[in-house]
């Protein structure tokens, strides 16, 4: 049953063009289904699966109770007995309730089993922050899961890796978490016509060239260097931008071959500073260059140690935007010219 895209030629956003990538699934994989709370709602996960239950059906598109442990469980024995299935948790937090199924189950098979079983189950996690929405409701989890061995991880920042990445993580064999960014949603571009890709194949990639200073992100955190880049640009500061796009397994090939012709490295992270995500990617480049490589200090914009605020004055505060990453950039370019 092919349901033939309604986008072609024309721009759509981050949010459609997740959906894009579960019509390309669902119509051509018949193995494949998705599982999560508000599937069927028309707000709950915005726009990214309006009408799906209408057009393949609930018994593909499933609305579960709220037991995060219980529909994660579900996909992943699904998942051993030869489906592809897509579980959906609404906000990455509560899906902390079903890290058992995760971490335990699902990462652990393959190695347990010596080879001899696969779990293709992908978890979409949504990252869902701001709105005075506290900290219960805003958290990004994905330096946790990114330390798992077993279990694939990523983020996508463009609209079209929201479309791409996820029919990758859903055709792979391993256990992958996709995390997508409400913030994100309202990116638009247009969109190419699909290439099935393998998700092994994909890794970090440079996404605006530059010769003074590295940009690093994942997710949001892309688009806050990408718009930051743009404002450097205007100064006559060449940043060169690259989206992590995979997480776990990482591979910092393309970020060593960027700071080793900028000298700089600033990374940014929608998570936290201790014991961060953007302490590993500084921590694999100055593992791996030599000492004289680095012409400043890396640096990295995160969030403070603190949980989310609830008050609106206060988020103002909390999360990073664009200008902080062109200041900490304007300020390595600085030091360097006092230092020499």
């Amino acid at each position: 049953m092919n349901k033939p895209s309604a986008t072609a030629g024309r721009e759509i956003s981050y949010g459609e063009a997740i959906r894009e990538g579960f019509i390309h699934l669902l119509s051509r994989h018949r193995e494949v289904f998705t599982i999560g709370q508000g599937l069927w709602s028309p707000w709950y996960v915005g726009n990214s699966m309006t009408d799906l239950d209408k057009l393949f059906g609930k018994e593909r598109v499933i609305d579960t109770p709220v037991s995060e442990l219980a529909c994660t469980g579900a996909a992943v024995g699904a998942a051993l007995c030869g489906y592809r299935p897509v579980v959906i948790h609404p906000r990455m937090d509560f899906m902390v309730l079903a890290a058992d199924q995760i971490v335990n189950q699902a990462a652990k098979w393959h190695h347990m089993l010596g080879g001899q079983a696969t779990v293709p189950v992908t978890v979409r996690a949504i990252i869902n922050r701001g709105g005075e929405q506290g900290a219960q409701h805003s958290q990004a989890l994905h330096g946790w899961f990114a330390h798992i061995p077993g279990l694939r991880v990523v983020m996508p920042a463009s609209v079209a890796d929201a479309r791409d990445l996820l029919i990758a993580s859903v055709l792979c064999d391993d256990p992958v978490m996709y995390i997508d960014d409400r913030w994100l949603y309202e990116r638009r571009a247009v969109l190419p016509p699909v290439v099935e890709r393998p998700l092994a194949t994909e890794g970090p990639r440079v996404l605006r060239p530059g010769k003074d200073i590295t940009l690093v992100g994942a997710s949001y955190s892309t688009w806050l260097c990408e718009q930051a880049a743009e404002m450097l640009a205007a100064e006559d500061i060449d940043a060169e931008v690259i989206d992590v796009r995979v997480l776990n397994p990482f591979e910092p090939a393309a970020i060593l071959a960027s700071v080793s012709r900028t000298g700089r490295l600033c990374v940014v992270d929608g998570g936290w500073r201790n014991a961060g995500w953007a302490a590993e990617v500084i921590a694999s480049v100055t593992e791996a260059l030599d000492a004289g490589a680095l012409k400043a200090a890396p640096r990295r914009i995160t969030l403070p140690d603190a949980p989310a605020p609830t008050s609106k004055a206060l988020e103002q505060g909390y999360y990073p935007e664009a200008r902080h990453v062109a200041e900490a950039a304007r300020a390595m370019l600085a030091s360097r010219r006092i230092a020499s």
